[in-house]
């Protein structure tokens, strides 16, 4: 370490020096300088600056004032995939090193940023495919933060001053790991008699998605066949429309979305202006599900059946986590009659099912706001397929996207 460096480590509390790295960890270039003591939970942030307004901005001032500045890290300056790539890269030349050996052992990742910045997060530490991946905690900077609610971090935008970030270190090392299910995307697209499919509006959250290599048995002739993965959650019809309005509205005029109040209102008056509010009278028959899309379901026996979808539902909601639109839970909680008599139990993050949810309209909706309210459950699977019969509006996570003519299974 520097000298600054040795300085500002020796003016830390004890409590901050449970997490602080040093800097040779995190780069070959720096000379080693190793602590008397192994952090107790060595932390690696990434924080998306550009998420909950100015909030990332003054998150990565206040952690990089707290731990070494190295150790935290502006995504939309670095990407999380080269950081870690080469932190690991490191770690592996500095195996012999018992410190460095120590700081891989228990290293942890905090990521500040919406629920899509978290699944990048997710994605990218899945795609690394460790031996011992490290748990990740979630700030919530975003609009719905549902991933951070699901896991007990909560749903409201932090605050970004030196106390609150520590009580947030003090949560982290504290916490209780968990598991989450990962969900694979299969999406196969007819070949077009003119053009190409090569540049596909998608949400970033679906994450490492890719061109299926020509070897790849999915491939089937006269199809474009895609891969990719989510943990939050799929939507298709009134809920992505929507958002896919939502999502490019942000994308156009991100200067209108800094804060997470606004952000919501915005939301709910996109709803009100699409008509979903009086969907019978505003929106054709031919919006129905079962007007735009065949489902089918995989049993546990492996089984693919077509799953009714009656025809005033206007929204599917496929649930990885029991939170959604800012940790409302649609499935909720079955009864003990329809646990028994339709097999249906609570939605839990690591069960490999997927819970399917339906609803009518946008009251529907409101409903999940009453006690025990809940959409209408349509099934519960671990694996779903979409088989569109024209272009439709779909949504992963809170990003909207258009899909067309497309297959997708989870």
């Amino acid at each position: 370490m520097s000298q600054a460096s040795i300085e500002k480590y020796e003016a830390l509390s004890d409590f901050l020096k449970k997490f602080y790295i040093p800097s040779y960890i995190l780069s070959p270039a720096e000379a080693v300088a190793v602590p008397s003591t192994p952090p107790e939970s060595p932390i690696l942030v990434f924080i998306n600056s550009k998420s909950g307004g100015q909030l990332g901005g003054e998150l990565i001032l206040t952690y990089r004032s707290l731990l070494n500045d190295k150790q935290v890290f502006d995504l939309n300056v670095e990407t999380p995939d080269k950081v870690l790539q080469r932190i690991y890269h490191n770690l592996e030349r500095l195996k012999d090193d018992a410190f460095a050996c120590k700081i891989k052992e228990k290293l942890k990742i905090i990521v500040a940023g919406g629920d899509g910045t978290a699944s990048w997060l997710l994605g990218v530490v899945c795609d690394l495919e460790l031996s011992n991946p490290p748990p990740i905690a979630t700030i919530p900077l975003g609009t719905g933060n549902n991933l951070p609610f699901a896991f007990g971090w909560g749903k409201k935008n932090p605050g970004t001053d030196k106390s609150s970030a520590e009580s947030f270190l003090a949560q982290v090392i504290k916490a209780k790991e968990l598991k989450i299910d990962n969900w694979h995307v299969l999406m196969r697209m007819k070949s077009p008699e003119k053009g190409s499919c090569d540049s596909i509006d998608l949400p970033p959250s679906l994450h490492a998605f890719r061109r299926a290599s020509p070897s790849d048995q999915a491939n089937i002739e006269g199809y474009h066949t895609f891969r990719g993965g989510f943990w939050n959650y799929f939507s298709l019809g009134m809920d992505a429309q929507t958002s896919y309005e939502f999502h490019s509205q942000r994308k156009l005029h991100p200067e209108n979305f800094k804060n997470q109040l606004v952000n919501q209102s915005r939301y709910l008056k996109l709803a009100c202006k699409q008509g979903w509010f009086c969907a019978s009278l505003l929106h054709p028959f031919s919006h129905n599900i079962a007007q735009l899309a065949q489902v089918k379901i995989c049993d546990k026996s492996g089984q693919w059946n077509d799953l009714h979808i009656p025809e005033s539902i206007r929204s599917i909601v496929c649930l990885n986590l029991p939170s959604f639109s800012g940790g409302l839970n649609p499935w909720g909680t079955p009864n003990p009659k329809k646990q028994r008599d339709r097999s249906l139990t609570p939605p839990f993050v690591d069960d490999g099912l997927i819970e399917i949810v339906g609803f009518r309209n946008a009251w529907h909706g409101l409903v999940l706001l009453a006690p025990k309210g809940h959409g209408t459950r349509l099934a519960q699977a671990n694996r779903i397929r979409f088989e569109f019969k024209r272009c439709s509006e779909a949504c992963i996570h809170e990003n909207g996207w258009r899909a067309l003519e497309t297959t997708i299974a989870t």
